[in-house]
């Protein structure tokens, strides 16, 4: 009885040294894993675009953590959360984010008022935050000082002076109207439009504004009409922009539409019907034509990864695809550039970031204190649904 009993206690004594040893070294083998939150619409109307900038995120955090990760070899890991276009739930995910998951920066998604409901609380939080959608010019231009967020996007006073010089070249605008969403995306084009106008010496023939929830826009429409406007400056996401079309088609008023990117975030033609077509809209990068080695590396990157994209046609939108990417790997580089995952040092390694070869353009010194936004006016291209994909416009 003694003698069997003697080598089951010697073997149990070396297991428990194993699991012992096994326990002490387990920090040096499996580091933490740096954690990025995405805060963004993953339902409803835009999820297409929430989709859109998960998978340029994923992308590039599969090419970085392929690369051996960050910080000697941690690795990244995307943490997400739907905010349902909702200032209040966006708020909501940001907290949960920064205070139980402990990400080290957070992307914000696609609204305006969402981006700008968190910015205050990273600001308060010293958490960095990246914008890879939404273009209102308050979300970086915020006033705090320190300022925590930064953007590879489109800019809201920058798109508007764009959009003014594109009507007056192409479509001869002497007299654009606004239709403008009733919200703080909305009046931040409002400002931007007028800023834009006035610089040119015009006026607007007027400013309507709608409700993301309105079916029938002809009153406002109508208005614009009756007080001359030749060409006409649309903000307002994929829903409400398809009723503007809509309301349009029901006067038998065809008049130019110059456009923010919002009709690109989701299913526009499908919403808007056959003078979808007619919008032209703003974007970052189009995945059409001859591309440049980074562009070659995230299409084969994401038919790899996603078995339903065959071609630039099934990346959509893809300024989201695009922005994201850029945007997560400009943050590997602050957090490379700060040794740590530290809120404020990263925020420094943002201006130490010297040149980076991405996807929209070439960065060289993208950001600096008091240019919190990498992609300036000369970066856009102008597009328009053709057939349900989004191209650029061809003069």
């Amino acid at each position: 009885m003694t003698h069997t009993a003697r080598p089951s206690r010697r073997r149990l004594l070396a297991a428990t040294a194993a699991v012992a040893c096994a326990f002490w070294t387990l920090p040096a083998t499996a580091a933490e894993p740096i954690k990025i939150g995405l805060i963004t619409a993953l339902s409803g109307q835009s999820a297409l675009a929430g989709e859109a900038i998960t998978r340029g995120m994923s992308v590039a955090i599969d090419e970085i953590n392929a690369k051996g990760g960050l910080l000697g070899g941690r690795k990244v890991e995307l943490v997400r959360r739907d905010d349902e276009a909702n200032p209040a739930k966006g708020v909501l995910a940001a907290r949960e984010l920064i205070y139980k998951e402990k990400v080290a920066v957070v992307f914000g998604g696609l609204d305006t008022p969402v981006s700008m409901a968190i910015v205050p609380l990273m600001n308060q939080e010293k958490v960095p935050f990246m914008g890879p959608w939404a273009a209102g010019t308050p979300i970086t231009k915020n006033g705090a000082n320190p300022n925590f967020a930064f953007r590879v996007s489109a800019v809201d006073e920058i798109v508007d002076a764009g959009m003014l010089d594109y009507a007056i070249k192409h479509f001869k605008a002497a007299k654009p109207g606004m239709i403008l969403i009733n919200n703080p995306w909305g009046e931040s084009n409002e400002k931007g439009l007028q800023a834009a106008l006035a610089a040119k010496g015009m006026k607007a023939a007027g400013v309507e504004k709608f409700e993301g929830n309105d079916v029938d826009v002809v009153p406002q429409l109508t208005r614009l009409k009756a007080a001359g406007a030749d060409t006409l400056f649309m903000v307002g996401n994929v829903g409400p922009s398809a009723q503007v079309v809509k309301s349009l088609d029901r006067m038998g008023w065809q008049v130019p539409i110059v456009s923010h990117w919002g009709p690109a975030g989701g299913r526009f033609t499908e919403l808007a019907g056959p003078n979808g077509k007619n919008v032209h809209f703003v974007q970052t990068y189009s995945f059409f034509g001859k591309q440049g080695p980074v562009g070659e590396k995230v299409i084969a990157a994401l038919k790899a990864k996603y078995p339903g994209i065959k071609g630039p046609d099934d990346i959509t939108p893809a300024v989201g695809v695009a922005n994201a990417y850029d945007g997560m790997m400009l943050t590997a580089l602050a957090i490379t550039a700060a040794g740590s995952t530290d809120g404020d040092a990263i925020r420094q390694g943002f201006y130490k970031i010297p040149r980076y070869e991405g996807l929209i353009k070439t960065y060289e010194m993208p950001f600096k204190p008091g240019v919190h936004d990498a992609v300036q006016s000369s970066d856009y291209v102008w597009a328009q649904f053709i057939d349900n994909r989004i191209l650029p416009v061809k003069h």
